[in-house]
């Protein structure tokens, strides 16, 4: 329901996941529903136009066969730019390409490295990064995202040496909601922690360049109030005092002020129009207060009834 509000607003919508979607844990337990609850989950994201998703550890709980088998046949394409099978082929697509509003994005998988079941995550910076370099290239795509259901310091890690990469978008270890964190030459994206939230990250894209962070203006010009005053209360203190040293101190810390300002004044300014590129990231809350889809809840109640330990 959160993402069809959205799609009600008239803007250009693309849903992506970045995987540990389907279980609840990377080992097969002993719920009898979780492999109902996986099928499930994975067909409606489906249905409510999830374009990809990368393959993380937590969907392939029932190994790679279920997560192939239950796949087949849905619009969303399951992606993984590092994942072999035992033989060393690759298992799943390593990107797609979709447009939207007329903006081509390319959309890179990445699975965490090591033995998974029934097949084997490579090195994934070596195998991320030739692929967004033959969607530049090749597909022409204006905006390369990275789903990486990866540790979060080894999607770091990648984000820093990712050339030709936008947006890194993070799942791994649930850690909720978070601030986009540009870490070298890609932005870091938590997507929120599972079923609790919905990362919405918003573009306005009218030229090359980098990306610039909105809310990064708005953290500054509350940091330049901040600064303001403190600087006036510094230059109070200054005309109220004699003593040579204190004033020398006083003129270091007003003049180290007055940098600092020039430097928030600058960022300030990054939601002025006039930039090429922008994002900013909000989340979506899934409460109580959002209502949901009635037939889904029924879907789920056959599965998991009103009341029960796992409802």
């Amino acid at each position: 329901m959160a993402i069809e509000a959205e799609r009600a607003k008239d803007v250009p919508v693309l849903v992506l996941d970045a995987g540990n979607a389907l279980f609840k844990y990377p080992a097969k337990g002993a719920d009898p529903t979780e492999k109902a609850r996986a099928e499930l989950i994975l067909k409606q994201m489906d249905a409510m136009g999830t374009v990809a998703m990368a393959a993380g550890a937590r969907d392939l709980t029932l190994g790679l066969d279920f997560l192939k088998s239950t796949a087949k046949g849905a619009k969303m394409k399951v992606l993984s730019a590092n994942l072999v099978d035992k033989a060393g082929k690759a298992v799943f697509p390593a990107s797609t390409v979709a447009t939207v509003a007329g903006l081509k994005f390319g959309i890179v998988g990445a699975s965490p490295e090591g033995a998974l079941p029934d097949c084997q995550g490579q090195p994934a910076a070596p195998a991320v990064l030739a692929e967004a370099k033959r969607l530049r290239e090749k597909e022409k795509v204006d905006v390369v995202v990275v789903l990486a259901a990866m540790p979060y310091d080894v999607a770091r890690k990648l984000a820093s040496q990712a050339e030709g990469v936008d947006f890194v978008i993070q799942s791994h270890e649930g850690r909720g909601t978070g601030v986009a964190y540009r870490d070298g030459l890609a932005v870091v994206i938590p997507p929120g922690e599972r079923g609790r939230q919905v990362a919405r990250l918003e573009l306005a894209v009218s030229g090359p360049g980098t990306f610039q962070d909105l809310n990064t203006a708005g953290q500054a010009k509350e940091n330049l109030k901040n600064l303001e005053a403190n600087l006036n209360r510094a230059k109070e203190r200054l005309v109220a005092t004699q003593d040579p040293a204190a004033r020398k101190a006083l003129e270091e810390t007003i003049a180290t002020f007055e940098a600092r300002r020039t430097a928030l004044q600058k960022e300030a300014k990054l939601d002025a129009t006039g930039l090429a590129r922008t994002h900013q990231l909000s989340y979506i809350q899934l409460g109580t207060d959002k209502p949901s889809d009635p037939t889904v809840q029924k879907l789920v109640e056959r599965i998991e009834p009103a009341g029960s330990g796992h409802h």
